[in-house]
């Protein structure tokens, strides 16, 4: 049962950190080559769609990475679990404070309503967004290697 309990963590937090990757590397650059009102617009939505998805996940993950260092505390590796979900928290505050604020806000524009400097605050949320895909990176590669 412990077995089973790390690896479908660690298969969880592999295919977040696979969306988050696409978000960043695939997904922006695409709607970032669109004409301004179609971007803007594709943000939006994706926004939204994962805006509703990314907390449950987001949190779950880490939910799943403190049963695993309290379920395996006895066991080798355990330390790279804690360290893990301690980057997993740190994404969570990081997106609470630094891009949920930025996704509240561009989820609700349309061409006729977002602000003189949306492209900006949209590249804001892309660097955040950079810095936490590095930081879930880290806690998949540590989770993955608690497993070796």
């Amino acid at each position: 049962m412990f077995s089973t309990l790390a690896v479908v963590t660690t298969v969880l937090v592999g295919v977040m950190v696979g969306v988050e990757f696409a978000v960043a590397f695939v997904m922006s650059r695409i709607l970032n080559a669109l004409p301004d009102d179609s971007r803007q617009l594709g943000h939006a939505h994706g926004g939204r769609m994962l805006g509703a998805l990314m907390p449950v996940w987001y949190i779950g993950s880490l939910v799943l990475v403190v049963i695993w260092a309290i379920a395996g505390s006895d066991q080798d590796g355990i330390g790279l679990v804690v360290t893990a979900g301690g980057l997993l928290m740190l994404s969570v505050v990081m997106s609470i404070l630094l891009l949920v604020p930025i996704n509240n806000l561009n989820k609700t524009w349309t061409p006729e309503n977002r602000p003189a400097d949306w492209k900006e605050q949209l590249h804001r949320w892309e660097r955040f967004h950079y810095v936490r895909v590095a930081v879930i990176i880290g806690a998949f590669t540590l989770l993955v290697s608690a497993l070796v």
